[in-house]
């Protein structure tokens, strides 16, 4: 793509990486809420446009004459407006990469064993949590067996007022549903 092709591109909505920008969408009266897929795959496709243009320089600047001095210009020019169209098209990513992951890939490493590493740390401290919790409820058990012997009457009521608990807790949980931002959203009873 020449300075005249990007130039044009910019004004009609291209978005500079192969794929036409939607404007008519934005001017339908409501807002355009971005899609990070459709931004990650944006970003996807410039990052391999600007490796194509590295190439096509290369290629250009190995077998330099006089005669080429004009594509290389060219080269030159669209490798600078598809690296600040990238940039653009970066800043509406919001994509975290743990530091981790990118001193393993500069170490020469593959980023899959953070990933191996983080899921068998998470597997280890569930298990952990598992245990807990089995010994807390072996204790409640035992607490209970404890206490009903020694104090049948209160026992039995302290179940009744947890029966009629959960019983609530459910009829709760049914009448509530949570929204995709995790918020609550009650129904209302008729």
């Amino acid at each position: 793509m020449d300075s005249s092709q990007s130039a044009a591109t910019a004004g009609t909505g291209g978005g500079g990486n192969g794929m036409m920008t939607s404007q008519a969408s934005a001017m339908v009266g409501t807002t355009v809420v971005d899609d990070p897929k459709k931004n990650l795959n944006q970003v996807t496709n410039s990052i391999q446009k600007v490796l194509g243009l590295l190439h096509q320089l290369y290629l250009t600047v190995s077998s330099f004459n006089a005669a080429s001095q004009l594509p290389l210009l060219q080269c030159l020019n669209s490798l600078v407006l598809e690296l600040d169209n990238m940039v653009k098209l970066a800043e509406k990513c919001n994509i975290q990469v743990p530091m981790e992951v990118l001193n393993l890939i500069d170490d020469g490493k593959n980023p899959d064993e953070f990933t191996r590493d983080v899921i068998n740390s998470c597997i280890a401290k569930n298990q952990i949590t598992k245990g807990k919790t089995d010994a807390f409820k072996g204790l409640r058990r035992h607490l209970l067996e404890e206490l009903e012997q020694a104090f049948p009457d209160e026992v039995e009521s302290y179940r009744e007022i947890r029966a009629a608990s959960a019983a609530e807790l459910k009829r709760l949980a049914q009448a509530q549903t949570t929204l995709p931002n995790g918020d609550v959203k009650v129904k209302s009873e008729l």
